[in-house]
């Protein structure tokens, strides 16, 4: 049944997770696209972007959505889809807040402890490389577009992207009005 392997799955993403959201992204991506199918790599990619621009943590809201379109894309009726969103969200933050609350207390007082700071320097290695891997999963056809078929927005994405990471890089611009700024000139460009 669809509701215990989504239970199940977001249970083991939400254990193994470290680093937050942006961290999550591959695992979520490689659990609900490449082992269970559940949706496609664009409906994937569509997810994260809608993840991006919805108040709240990104990998609970990744998750949120993941759980709906696996239940609804399973043929289930779209209100079975919000069980799944909640059964997903649910999941993804239930391990770890019991693990925390175990772990907080010794945590706070081992912390200067040589073993515990050489686990936390692994972990901080370990999410960066996870937030790597969420990045390089980002960087494909369905978010770029592909030359083959649309070469103006092939590179109107790679100028947008490119614009973005060095204004946000060298001027510190603000993330709210690049993506207000990157959303008109898609306006502009697809629509008018």
């Amino acid at each position: 049944m669809i509701f215990w392997k989504l239970f199940y799955t977001f249970c083991k993403i939400g254990i193994f997770n470290f680093g937050g959201g942006y961290a999550m992204i591959a695992l979520i991506q490689n659990e609900v696209v490449e082992k269970q199918g559940w949706m496609t790599a664009a409906e994937f990619t569509d997810i994260v972007a809608a993840s991006q621009v919805t108040p709240g943590p990104i990998g609970i809201n990744v998750a949120t959505y993941a759980g709906y379109t696996a239940v609804t894309n399973a043929g289930y009726d779209p209100v079975w889809g919000v069980a799944g969103a909640f059964l997903a969200s649910f999941s993804v933050i239930l391990l770890p807040f019991i693990l925390m609350l175990l772990v907080s207390r010794y945590l706070l007082k081992y912390s200067g402890h040589p073993v515990v700071n050489k686990v936390m320097a692994v972990l901080k290695l370990t999410v960066v490389g996870l937030i790597a891997a969420s990045a390089v999963l980002l960087v494909n056809a369905d978010t770029f577009g592909a030359y083959a078929e649309s070469p103006l927005q092939f590179f109107l994405s790679i100028g947008l992207f490119a614009t973005a990471f060095f204004a946000s890089l060298k001027w510190k611009t603000n993330p709210i009005l690049l993506i207000a700024l990157a959303g008109l000139v898609g306006f502009v460009v697809y629509y008018l």
